[in-house]
């Protein structure tokens, strides 16, 4: 079986790993820290494989291996963020399926620290030891905190993984009872073959995505998904507009009485002609993209201009227009300043 398969370009934290286990040096905490999207949760999960499968016979571990898959297995205990409502927690996936909406980011809870302390007080059952996985554990307050801090302390016949960003987001009484494992963003040739073995060698074609990924697999196919949801129309304007500045620029001096002559039957098609078009422009941004959606657009304009002429000034343009939305000021007033200064300035 191998160790740790399906993770590339983390070749230094499996090391460490797979050395912590063969030694039988295997510490009470560890944290697997690191952007999101270039293997915490699978080296999470490849390492839980082992600790609860070290020391038992082949066909126990094949069955400890089968559980483990499907999410079963009595001695791991996995731990994420969630929304609080009547009472109960719903992870996101569980908020999804009930078309529960929050205002507010989902957080590990002071409740679910209770859990971990609950499940840590009753006996292994199938493994040699317990596992407890917590996955960004950076969204705990400091109550929450404070209390796995007490846990951290007297942790019994147990691993507990801290999945986060970086240290410098827990609390340092937290880190310095952790073993840190760092996950480093991948090259882009590990890039390209984890794309392509998902079936997401699309991903490639498209530099903006792979400059927003930054060497994140996850990043990548999630920003893939995230365009899917844009509409085709507002996007493709929003790249004609930079299309009809780029022949613009070369031809006119980025003068708005050369442009019009270098076009005098009008402005490619699809591009926002007048400031008026720039303006229903804007409004179609914002009413049919929520906020999130409209963030994420900015950084892809920006990502996707970058890529063309990596021109500082529409770089700054997009930058101001994130900001803007960011601070809540009025979307489609964000919108319209941004576009029309992009128009204007040819």
């Amino acid at each position: 079986m191998q160790a740790f398969p399906n993770l590339l370009g983390q070749s230094k934290a499996v090391e460490l790993l797979l050395q912590a286990i063969a030694l039988n040096r295997i510490t009470p905490a560890y944290l697997f820290c690191g952007s999101s999207g270039i293997g915490r949760t699978i080296g999470a999960k490849n390492f839980t494989q082992l600790l609860l499968t070290n020391g038992l016979s082949p066909a126990k571990q094949h069955l400890a291996s089968r559980k483990l898959e499907t999410g079963n297995h009595p001695d791991l205990l996995w731990v994420e963020p969630t929304f609080l409502k009547g009472g109960e927690l719903y992870t996101i996936a569980q908020a999804a399926e009930q078309g529960l909406q929050y205002k507010t980011p989902p957080k590990i809870r002071i409740e679910q620290i209770r859990q971990i302390t609950q499940f840590l007080n009753r006996p292994v059952l199938e493994a040699t030891r317990q596992v407890v996985i917590i996955e960004d554990a950076q969204t705990m307050a400091e109550a929450p905190a404070n209390a796995l801090l007490k846990t951290l302390e007297e942790p019994g016949n147990a691993t507990l993984i801290l999945i986060a960003p970086d240290p410098d987001s827990l609390l340092t009484t937290l880190v310095s009872r952790c073993q840190r494992i760092q996950f480093n963003r991948l090259c882009s040739q590990d890039l390209s073959t984890i794309l392509k073995a998902n079936n997401y060698a699309a991903i490639l074609e498209h530099p903006e995505l792979m400059a927003i990924a930054q060497g994140s697999p996850g990043q990548a196919i999630a920003a893939w998904s995230q365009l899917q949801l844009i509409p085709d129309e507002l996007l493709q304007q929003l790249k004609r507009l930079r299309s009809a500045r780029r022949e613009a620029s070369a031809k006119a001096h980025c003068t708005l009485v050369v442009y019009r002559s270098a076009y005098p039957l009008g402005y490619p098609e699809g591009s926002p002609q007048t400031p008026l078009a720039a303006l229903n422009l804007a409004q179609a941004i914002t009413t049919q993209l929520d906020s999130s959606a409209q963030l994420w657009l900015v950084d892809y304009l920006q990502a996707y201009y970058w890529q063309q002429n990596q021109q500082l000034e529409l770089m700054e343009t997009w930058e101001k227009t994130r900001q803007y939305l960011l601070s809540y000021v009025q979307p489609r007033l964000v919108w319209e300043c941004a576009l029309l200064n992009l128009i204007s300035n040819f």
